[in-house]
């Protein structure tokens, strides 16, 4: 197993982590799975023999429940592990159960630590944009759990670039705890990641980790061209994310996932598409996680692939989207002038 920087920061994470979305299956989040106690402790062992240091949950991921096993299933090795919760979307039915206000941050954090049976978390994730609340409000809240150690880093997830932008000034400005993260979608099926939040990430020094790096199974080789969908599935049972906009690309990204996988012995697609992740610039670490124990074997098995560069050029030949407007302009004008940020979405349309 790898282990990247986040970001900036001093910490190292592994470049797969354990996503606990399937623990628990109570209410909306029964659809991605029903991971129960027992099951948890044999996929974080797993995780843990695999190399992996961290675990992603959030708060709503079933109404707590995801955290409670996570807090049964780590007792006595908490200090081996890193952990990562996320707050923002509604824990109770009062208009201040949510957001990223001073109250619901301390009420939420408290909370999950209770869940977590921990006294701190290692990395604490504003699970989506609130533009409601002032991002000092938001900031001056999370700077005083570092301050308690109830918290010891933070992340953004689901920002757009301005959003990160603006959370990285009036944390400078106002002397206030800095984000080292951020955790966003991106796949080769949905590369818009790379116009903005990439290049953000590595000019500002925020590690990428990704969720959802198989775009909720499309990218595991299941779904094919002119055949039906499988059965048992999170899509087939109503889960919509990440939309598809063109589902004939998507198909044509998928065999050429399945031709690649073919030439390494041993490999699948989903190890493909996780390998490629990997490779990319600013991307310190890929949330994996499984319905069976199965899946997540087989998941982890992509930490020890390394595609190579004609694998590569397939994969970006098939996936790579044009570039929109300002950064055509700046590759057909300015090529002489870009920094790493830059590069990292404009370097392949400089080649030939």
């Amino acid at each position: 197993m790898k282990y990247n920087y986040l970001g900036r920061s001093g910490l190292k994470v592994s470049a797969l982590q354990l996503g606990t979305m399937t623990f628990g299956g109570e209410g909306f989040f029964a659809t991605a799975g029903n991971t129960g106690i027992e099951g948890a402790r044999r996929q974080i062992a797993m995780a843990i023999e695999a190399g992996v240091n961290m675990l992603d949950s959030s708060d709503v991921y079933s109404d707590g429940l995801s955290e409670e096993i996570i807090g049964e299933a780590v007792a006595g090795q908490r200090n081996d592990l890193l952990l990562a919760t996320k707050v923002r979307f509604p824990t109770g039915p009062g208009p201040n159960d949510r957001g990223l206000s001073r109250h619901h941050i301390i009420e939420a954090c408290e909370a999950s630590l209770k869940r977590l049976k921990t006294d701190y978390i290692d990395l604490y994730w504003c699970h989506e944009w609130d533009g409601r609340t002032p991002v000092e409000e938001t900031l001056r809240a999370m700077d005083d759990l570092l301050c308690a150690g109830k918290i010891r880093y933070l992340g953004v997830s689901n920002f757009s670039g301005w959003h990160i932008m603006k959370y990285l000034g009036a944390a400078e400005r106002k002397h206030l705890v800095r984000p080292v993260a951020q955790q966003i979608h991106y796949t080769l099926q949905a590369r818009e990641a790379e116009q903005e939040l990439l290049p953000i990430g590595i000019d500002q020094g925020l590690g990428a980790v990704i969720w959802s790096p198989l775009a909720c199974g499309l990218l595991t080789g299941k779904y094919r061209r002119d055949r039906p969908e499988p059965e048992g599935t999170r899509r087939v049972n109503g889960w919509t994310e990440p939309p598809v906009h063109d589902v004939e690309a998507l198909y044509d990204i998928v065999e050429v996932l399945i031709e690649v996988a073919n030439s390494y012995e041993g490999a699948t697609p989903a190890q493909v598409a996780l390998a490629w992740l990997m490779s990319r610039p600013g991307v310190a670490s890929a949330v994996v996680g499984a319905r069976s124990d199965v899946q997540l074997a087989d998941n982890l098995k992509a930490a020890d692939l390394t595609l190579d560069t004609e694998a590569l050029d397939k994969l970006e030949k098939v996936s790579r989207k044009p570039l929109a407007y300002p950064y055509w302009h700046q590759a057909t004008t300015a090529p002489d002038r870009l920094s790493e940020a830059d590069l990292a979405l404009i370097a392949p349309h400089l080649e030939g």
